[in-house]
């Protein structure tokens, strides 16, 4: 058709934005006038008309010169399309064949080792809790004979059972190493059930019934009957001769085996409490702050200032009193003395929560900046001195036979308190050990002057207010 000679022009037609309706009109436009007013649409319809029946007259005309080679060329697509397609189905029968073989012999494995890994992982997790109860359960049984131990007694009954502890006694000699030791365990099973997080070693063991009732059964009571233990004996801590606590003493040998006893229970009590204070931080450090220890030893050293403020206020009213209350004062200093030299010389015991040992060498720097204090004896003189000037303002005040006494014996108050106050400032000699005696001789001397200054702050309490 491109050889032959025509009229039409195929270009426009075949054009991408050829447009039937422009076609049409400038058809019209082309064969009449714009000024007439009706139409003639035969002389375009007959040339659109004229026009497809060249056009087929030449797709006519084409086909019949073209029919071999057209039908010929349609026989080898076919056949080059039936060709393709064979291959294709051999391909995807093979892809089919390598699917199938692929899932039997690995999708369907790795289904059965999914499972198995699941069932793994359950049975590890059985496994770990497992483990882990066994471990609450062998603590359980470890604390249950210490309590034993301490108590005297058949496990924890008698009044602890619901939480609260049984009536305590006084730590005997061989009870105070079994007293660490049930701290120790408690300690260590508090923490195996406070590590209850995913992949901790008390992971699930909430849930389990029994562990819940070793707690609430054996654990909660235990740690209130050695918590109850260890701050009686550090509040009926005394070792001074003379302290009103104790009984008087038959020979040098039976003081010092009662200041060596003394000594021990509050060793005891002291690394107790120390244990069970609250656990560190997350995550720990190497510090611990023994809060439980700190309030029990702030509780002893405020006891012993409030009793000896209100027995010197009664002696105050009663002159007579006074040369047995001053010694019974001296003495209670003497036993914060003797606290003060006991805790520098103990070092915080090894706590199971903290990854390394504890920075601090003793266990006397955290209460002395708890009070912030650079003395336990200066401590409790001047907490003594601080209300004891109101005291005697109110005697004063009063007036009467009390108050004309302290008036009159002006000079003989000035000396006995001062000599109360330096006698109460030395370590008494009944603590343990040569060595301790002449270290705290030594330290006494060297702070004799600070002593003085305490001493001085006690007679102006009482002195002070006095007037001439």
């Amino acid at each position: 058709m491109a050889g032959e000679p025509s009229y039409i022009d195929y270009e426009v037609f075949l054009d991408p934005d050829f447009s039937p309706a422009s076609f049409a009109n400038s058809l019209v436009v082309a064969t009449n006038n714009a000024t007439d007013t009706p139409l003639d649409l035969s002389t375009p319809l007959s040339r659109v008309l004229f026009d497809l029946q060249e056009i087929d007259t030449h797709i006519h005309t084409l086909t019949t010169k073209s029919a071999l080679p057209l039908l010929t060329h349609t026989r080898d697509q076919t056949a080059a399309a039936s060709k393709i397609l064979k291959e294709a189905d051999e391909q995807i029968a093979a892809v089919s064949q390598g699917y199938e073989r692929l899932e039997r012999e690995v999708l369907r494995k790795w289904e059965a080792a999914e499972e198995a890994r699941l069932a793994t992982e359950n049975s590890l997790a059985t496994v770990r809790l497992a483990r882990a109860v066994a471990r609450c359960i062998a603590l359980g049984r470890q604390l249950d004979g210490q309590m034993v131990e301490l108590t005297g007694r058949g496990g924890l009954s008698g009044g602890v059972g619901d939480g609260t502890a049984s009536p305590v006694h006084a730590p005997r000699q061989d009870d105070t190493r079994a007293l660490e030791r049930a701290a120790s365990t408690i300690v260590s099973l508090r923490q195996l059930l406070s590590d209850t997080g995913v992949g901790e070693e008390g992971y699930g063991l909430d849930r389990v019934k029994v562990i819940r009732t070793l707690k609430t059964e054996l654990l909660i009571p235990a740690e209130n009957l050695v918590r109850a233990r260890a701050q009686q004996a550090i509040n009926r801590f005394s070792i001074s001769p003379t302290s009103p606590s104790n009984t008087p003493s038959t020979g040098t040998q039976s003081t010092y085996k009662q200041a060596r006893d003394a000594r021990a229970r509050l060793v005891s009590g002291v690394n107790v409490l120390y244990l069970l204070s609250p656990p560190p931080p997350t995550p720990p450090t190497a510090e611990i702050n023994p809060d439980l220890l700190l309030s029990t030893l702030q509780g002893y050293i405020q006891t012993t200032t409030i009793t000896s403020l209100n027995n010197l206020s009664r002696a105050l009213t009663m002159l007579p009193t006074l040369d047995r209350v001053l010694p019974e004062i001296s003495a209670r200093c003497q036993d914060i003395f003797a606290l003060e030299a006991i805790l520098s010389s103990i070092r915080p015991p090894s706590h199971p929560s903290l990854p390394s040992e504890p920075k601090t060498t003793n266990l006397l720097r955290p209460l002395l900046t708890a009070l912030d204090t650079p003395s336990l004896p200066s401590y409790f003189w001047r907490s003594l001195a601080s209300p004891l000037s109101t005291r005697v303002q109110e005697i004063i005040h009063r007036g009467g036979v009390s108050a004309r006494a302290l008036r009159s014996n002006r000079d003989r108050l000035k000396k006995e308190i001062k000599e109360c106050v330096l006698r109460g400032s030395q370590v008494p000699s009944s603590i343990v050990g040569s060595d301790k005696r002449t270290t705290s001789s030594s330290s006494s001397s060297s702070e004799k002057g600070n002593w003085e200054r305490e001493a001085a702050v006690m007679v102006g309490s009482v002195v002070g207010g006095l007037g001439g």
